[in-house]
This record gives C-alpha cells, structure tokens and sequence, in this order.
C-alpha cells in the first residue's frame, strides 16, 4: 500500500537496488511474529502473489474468498485482494499455533519485502529500509535480491513496474468516472481479468500476465472509446 509520509520519516535515508546489502535479516524472527499480526488490510496481493498461492495451495482467488483467508477491499478507489486477519490477537490467517507462517514458500511479495519497501519513481523502483516497523533489533545484513527470494528477478522487477503503474492508471480513471457504476465497471474488468480467472499452475506466469495484460488494454480502449 502508499503511505503519503516522506522517505526521511520512515526509511534510514538510502535507496537500495536488488544487489545491494542492507540490514534486514531478522535471522528467522527468532519466535516473533508481530508483523504477521494487527496488519489490517494492508497486505494487498498482486497478481503474482495469487498465481504463488494458486502453485503452493492448489486454489485460485475464489476458493481463497470463500475460505475467509483473503478479502476483497477498496485501494485508492480500486478494489483489490489482502490477506485477512483473524481472532482477537488479528493475527494472519496463515499463521499457525507456533506462530510460523505456513505457506512460507507461496508467502506474498509484500512479506517478502519487510521490512522492506518500494519507492516509484519516473517508471522504476528502489527499495528503502522501514524503521521502526520490525521488532527484531539486531538484523544482520543480507542482499536484497536474496531476501526477496523470487526467481528471475529481472522479469519480476518488470512485471511490479508495470503493475504498479497500470493500477495507478486505474485510480486516476476510476477518480475520473462520472458515476458510481462506471468505477464499478472498471474495477471489475481489473479483477476479472488479473486475480478471478485462474492462472494456470505449471505455465509461466509473466507470460500469463502479459497475454491478460494486451485483452486488458484493448478492453480499456473499447471502454472509452479509442
């Protein structure tokens, strides 16, 4: 999610690309778990994130609804998919009696990266170190890339490119609609085309993507006329 606060207030002033070292190794938490609880509806999941959960879990977004592990909730104007939080601790609805996470391997992007973050600037990105969020005092230094533990890095720092400004495109034309039902329309384009069909399990997904990516944009071009 954006949080409108300055990098100066939350970051320890560096920006930081996949091959570099930063203190973010929290060693394997050492039994604690706090930023696995009290998350809210922040741990929005991109399409990526659904097509791991589909691989590691064998079900698509629709059967993840109906089990009450994920929600449905409104981003900046577009509806998107979070994990939900559960009981009176709000606790992940992953995470199990020992407080470990149990779907480690298929875990989002966004758990990937804490206590890390992304800064978007002029079509890219760079990673900051959140202070103040993790628990854990005395991390070690790791590289980025190898804390974020995603295969082809290169294709997966394309993709969350073209995600990230595809769904800003997105809140500006449903900020831009002239009625409730027209913003409803394009949210529902959005998740038909990205999270409710599900993804093929054994097929690449970045070229999924891409080929939902082309049927989305010629779709957005006859929504508005071009």
């Amino acid at each position: 999610m954006k949080r409108n606060v300055s990098l100066s207030e939350i970051s320890d002033g560096r920006l930081y690309n996949s091959n570099d070292m930063v203190k973010a190794d929290c060693r394997g938490c050492a039994g604690c778990f706090r930023c696995c609880t009290g998350m809210g509806n922040s741990v929005v999941l991109d399409p990526y994130d659904v097509y791991r959960l589909r691989r590691g879990l064998g079900k698509g977004l629709t059967e993840l609804l109906a089990e009450g592990a994920v929600a449905l909730n409104v981003v900046d104007g577009v509806i998107l998919p979070n994990l939900m939080m559960a009981g009176p601790e709000e606790r992940c609805f992953y995470l199990n009696a020992e407080g470990r996470c149990s779907i480690h391997e298929s875990r989002p992007g966004i758990c990937r990266l804490f206590p890390l973050g992304r800064f978007y600037e002029n079509g890219d990105f760079k990673y900051f170190l959140q202070i103040g969020e993790c628990g854990f005092s005395n991390r070690s230094k790791v590289k980025v890339s190898r804390w974020i533990d995603t295969p082809e890095p290169g294709r997966n720092h394309d993709f969350i490119c073209r995600w990230h400004y595809l769904v800003k495109d997105l809140e500006e034309a449903v900020a831009g609609a002239q009625d409730m039902d027209r913003a409803k329309r394009l949210n529902l384009l959005m998740l038909q085309t990205f999270y409710l069909e599900p993804y093929e399990r054994e097929e690449d997904f970045y070229g999924q993507f891409s080929e939902r990516l082309e049927c989305y944009e010629a779709d957005m071009a006859g929504f508005f006329g071009k």
